[in-house]
């Protein structure tokens, strides 16, 4: 005789465990997704592993280096080099700007200009990247000059000076006086190197800086969003719009 279910009968299974923290799924979701996004957007920011302008003030500073070391070379091989011929005033000014550089490395990455210390900050390193680009350009200019006048020089020694002349034969051509020299081989192959390499030091720095520039510009300025930054990503939620 078959055993007939009672529909009153009540049952004495143990009642399955009820789901704890239902609600809190989606809130763990939105943690997850907002952490990636913020790693997808620090990661955005890297270049060769290097967040900027870690990577422009590095160069920045080695560049600003070499052409204050050779600057001063210059002024010691002879000192009767012109300011503008020994720009030492332009790699200052360059170190200068790659330690801010730096120093802005060390501040957490913000979309948003939040303080405006940080805003300053960032005006500031733009507007000194924009003067330096320009300085950069003036002394490659000078340099080049003066390495156009070394190779057209005829020049010959007296009392402890190199009397360098453009033109032999023309009485009234240009004569420049370089004191302090051993001999005239010091202008036409020492002081000839010095200046081709400033020139090329400065060009090189001038292309950072631009870079410094255009990036600094394309990152920070370019872009512009319009509404709220969203706290969490919704099913419903439309793409914020960029103008």
């Amino acid at each position: 005789m078959g055993t007939e279910e009672k529909p009153w009968a009540v049952s004495t299974a143990p009642n399955p465990p009820a789901t704890a923290a239902q609600p809190d799924k989606p809130k763990m979701k939105n943690k997850s997704d907002k952490e990636a996004k913020t790693a997808q957007q620090e990661e955005a920011h890297k270049c060769c592993g290097c967040r900027f302008p870690l990577l422009v003030a590095v160069l920045q500073l080695a560049l600003g280096v070499s052409i204050t070391v050779v600057a001063f070379l210059m002024a010691g091989s002879c000192s009767s080099l012109l300011v503008r011929d020994t720009p030492h005033w332009a790699g200052i000014i360059v170190s200068t700007v790659a330690i801010l550089g730096l120093f802005l490395l060390c501040l957490p990455y913000q979309p948003y200009e939040k303080t405006s210390c940080q805003f300053a900050l960032k005006l500031t390193y733009f507007l000194l990247n924009t003067l330096s680009l320009i300085i950069c350009v003036m002394a490659a200019a000078f340099a080049a000059y003066h390495y156009s006048l070394i190779k057209q020089f005829t020049c010959e020694m007296a009392a402890d000076s190199c009397h360098c002349t453009l033109d032999l034969s023309d009485p009234l051509s240009r004569t420049i006086l370089y004191q302090d020299v051993a001999d005239c081989n010091t202008i036409t192959s020492t002081i000839m190197l010095f200046v081709l390499l400033q020139m090329t030091f400065n060009l090189l720095l001038a292309l950072v800086c631009l870079a410094a520039c255009f990036v600094m510009w394309k990152d920070r300025y370019q872009v512009f969003y319009v509404g709220l930054w969203p706290q969490g990503p919704t099913t419903n939620e439309k793409p914020q719009q960029k103008v």
